[in-house]
């Protein structure tokens, strides 16, 4: 399996997350469980199956981001001096040229993606078509939602 790049922000809250599900959710799940064994029948338990069900989704996110985590190439981004070219972990800074709106993305692993959090993942296309350019860049994207012309206002590298 081809390791993955991802921020030390980003590995540090999938640690966090993993360690949720195994010390708060995972316990919960099995006392819920217990609770409606208590109850009687199963095959008519509906707690019963709903809890089977969390449990299920919970040891798979666990396991899910466990591997993630074991295969990912932790990147510190403040180390990163890549002579002001964007690269893995860089936030930029973006000018849509028409509305003049300013909008600032991360680029991080695939696994931390976050578009609410304005992370974007490496492998998607906004974020390729911006590896490789510098500051001062202007480039045009084209989406779905039709064509945007951006200019590159800033690129910095921060934890």
């Amino acid at each position: 399996m081809k390791r993955s790049p991802m921020t030390a922000k980003g590995a540090e809250r999938l640690r966090a997350e993993v360690e949720r599900l195994k010390s708060v959710e995972r316990p919960r799940i099995i006392a819920a469980i217990a609770e409606a064994r208590a109850h009687g029948d199963l095959k008519e338990n509906a707690e019963y199956h709903a809890a089977r069900d969390q449990q299920s989704f919970v040891e798979g996110r666990i396991q899910e981001l466990e591997g993630a985590l074991s295969y990912a190439e932790v990147i510190d981004v403040a180390r990163l001096n890549p002579n002001g070219r964007i690269v893995f972990g860089a936030t930029v800074e973006l000018s849509d040229e028409n509305s003049g709106e300013e909008v600032t993305y991360q680029i991080v692993g695939d696994l931390e993606a976050d578009i609410k959090q304005r992370l974007i993942s490496v492998s998607s296309p906004f974020a390729r078509a911006l590896i490789g350019k510098s500051e001062g860049d202007s480039f045009e994207f084209r989406s779905a939602n039709g064509t945007k012309n951006y200019e590159i206002v800033s690129v910095r590298y921060q934890a």
